[in-house]
């Protein structure tokens, strides 16, 4: 027998499950089905595409027993089984995408810590929440040797060498004093009905069947061996077939969510291509959501065989909160990964499979608005990815993607925006930034406001990437409302402004000499109505939100990109300046002005102490 110690975050969530306080406890059963289901359906496939294993004969098969004395209950399987090195790498550590967000989420609270195991695919180690002691006896198939893994969930376990005559894994959990309704056969075969009716593999349990005399006195026991699931995969059967509360019992069994899902699509393809589609949309986002590392939702079988759960290709990268089935007819059983990524068939179910998906919740949109901001509160903003890389896909996209307005509460699509648009109105216009308060009252909206005109305002990190990408909406332009050319649009009277330029030529040149260092131009606006200055971009020129995001991604090499400063010739501090030559109080004036602008921006200052001393000779001036 060898110790082995734990890794520490399975120290962490073994206490969180011994000392759990989670109400559902029974979802412990659904995990090791699950698991067993998992191993079955890897040796299934092994079986049918490695003649390694072709010869193996084996009845793939899911088995529960109950013993009351003892007060055990073991769950065994004919699957793939492990060997020491597996149950070390899959009982002993956790490489599940997530966890430790899941494990930074734990406040020490036990009771607000157990909701979190619903949301957080808890597999083997949930039995920890009615086990006091788990034994795990394992054989790999293909191999001689077997070995047995056993904890308490301390911080340690332990693997020793056992003889087992068949391949597979059999886990007897010794339950807690109060944990005898697992000693049940009724309720064991309400929870398997529950969650694991379609497992495509037959659970089995022993169960006593009694027969009574006339009297009504016990006459005989017999131990009946019955199956008590339905052992068909759900998206093989028609949807008239199936009740709704059958479509969620599977969707909690394939993505470990305790939570029912938002909408589910069932397809069935018939064609040149067949193939049928199970795709749920989750009630709650997935905690690896925003995670490089996250682990895809979809299942791919041929021809009810498991391929892969673990293929990123199989829907887009912004659609990774979708979970589901994809099972193909038209694929090889040995596809491999390499193969699975060119393949002209997979190509063509993932392109109906995302129109489908962005159709039903385009749907979803039109036909029930309050579920959807429900979906859109938690995955708009990866919605929102697509756009800049879908292009097939683009207008359906721009047609989901909701946001906030300067004109109204609440959010708002492209085509309410564009039904409300005044008649003269060119384009659709839009300010980024990270801070919606600073967005709301940003110099860059005033004219805007002051004439009525709404604009979007983006506040997410990926709307500065995207946005700039779109280009237009049902032929309207989308433009941002700190580009150069936006004067031009939203002018009202030409002559007023090349009056401005005249008067102020002399100040425009002296100021663009000082800031000739910071600032592209210096020029009149007219998007301004109370604040002396803004910042605005060429419209060649990537914007600071833009500049910011590629920064973030690893372009630290960026050439430097200078703003234009905007002045508002009609600010009180531009009609007292006039023609003024002291260039002292000119030179503060400009970078004062521009240093303003960034900070309205949420830039920053790069000369604080600068900035400090401009300000604090005009305050004593002031005094």
């Amino acid at each position: 027998m060898s110790k082995h110690q734990f890794q520490t975050e399975v120290t962490q969530l073994l206490d969180l499950m011994i000392h759990s306080l989670y109400s559902n406890k029974e979802i412990f059963l659904r995990e090791l089905v699950s698991n067993a289901s998992d191993a079955l359906d890897k040796l299934n496939y092994l079986t049918l595409t490695d003649e390694k294993y072709k010869a193996l004969s084996y009845v793939p098969r899911i088995d529960i027993a109950i013993n009351k004395e003892a007060k055990t209950l073991t769950l065994s399987d004919s699957g793939i089984g492990m060997n020491e090195e597996d149950l070390v790498e899959n009982l002993g550590t956790i490489a599940k995408s997530g966890t430790k967000s899941f494990l930074q989420n734990l406040s020490g609270d036990k009771k607000k810590d157990s909701s979190l195991i619903g949301q957080f695919g808890v597999g083997f180690y949930s039995a920890f929440m009615v086990a006091n002691k788990i034994e795990v006896v394992s054989r790999k198939a293909g191999e001689e040797k077997a070995y047995m893994w056993s904890s308490t969930a301390g911080a340690e376990y332990d693997i020793s060498e056992v003889s087992k005559e068949n391949h597979g894994t059999s886990i007897t959990l010794y339950l807690k004093d109060d944990e005898d309704e697992f000693l049940e056969f009724y309720r064991i075969q309400n929870v398997i009905k529950k969650y694991s009716n379609h497992i495509q593999f037959p659970i089995f349990m022993d169960k006593e069947v009694k027969e009574y005399d006339d009297e009504g006195k016990e006459k005989s026991t017999e131990i009946k061996n019955e199956q008590i699931n339905k052992a068909s995969a759900l998206w093989t059967v028609a949807k008239s077939q199936i009740k709704p509360e059958e479509y969620k019992d599977f969707y909690q069994q394939i993505s470990h969510d305790s939570t029912d899902p938002l909408l589910w699509s069932h397809t069935k393809a018939e064609g040149t291509f067949e193939y049928t589609t199970l795709f749920y949309i989750p009630s709650t986002p997935p905690m690896d959501l925003f995670r490089m590392d996250y682990k895809p939702g979809v299942k791919l079988y041929v021809k009810r065989v498991f391929i892969t759960d673990d293929e990123k290709e199989l829907l887009p990268t912004y659609l990774r909160f979708v979970k589901g089935i994809i099972d193909a007819e038209d694929l090889p059983l040995n596809v491999s990964r390499e193969i699975l990524q060119q393949n002209r068939v997979l190509e063509t179910i993932k392109k109906a499979s995302v129109k489908k998906i962005l159709s039903e919740l385009k749907s979803l949109k039109e036909k029930d608005a309050e579920k959807y901001l429900e979906f859109y509160k938690n995955f708009g903003r990866v919605i929102k990815e697509g756009l800049y890389n879908d292009w097939d896909n683009k207008e359906a996209l721009l047609e989901l993607v909701l946001f906030k307005s300067s004109k109204r509460e609440g959010l708002v699509s492209l085509k309410e925006y564009k039904e409300a648009m005044k008649e003269e109105q060119k384009s659709i216009y839009y300010i980024t930034g990270e801070n919606e308060k600073l967005l709301r009252n940003s110099p860059l909206i005033e004219q805007f406001k002051a004439k009525d005109i709404e604009v979007l305002l983006l506040d997410e990190e990926v709307d500065a990437i995207v946005f700039p990408m779109v280009g237009e909406y049902d032929k309207t332009p989308i433009k941002p409302v700190n580009n150069s050319d936006i004067d031009e649009e939203i002018k009202e009277d030409k002559a007023k402004v090349e009056e401005d330029e005249k008067t102020y030529k002399e100040i425009l040149v002296k100021m663009k000499e000082i800031l000739k260092d910071d600032a592209k131009d210096v020029k009149i606006s007219s998007r301004l109505s109370d604040s002396p200055s803004c910042l605005v971009y060429d419209k060649n020129d990537p914007d600071f939100q833009m500049q910011q995001m590629l920064k973030q991604m690893g372009q630290d090499n960026l050439p430097t990109v200078k703003p234009i400063l905007e002045i508002n010739p009609e600010h009180e501090i531009f009609k007292k300046l006039g023609a003024k030559s002291d260039l002292l109080e000119l030179n503060d004036i400009a970078f004062l002005l521009l240093d303003q602008a960034k900070l309205q921006e949420g830039m920053k200052i790069e000369d604080t102490a600068a900035f400090a001393k401009r300000l604090n000779r005009f305050i004593a001036k002031a005094l």
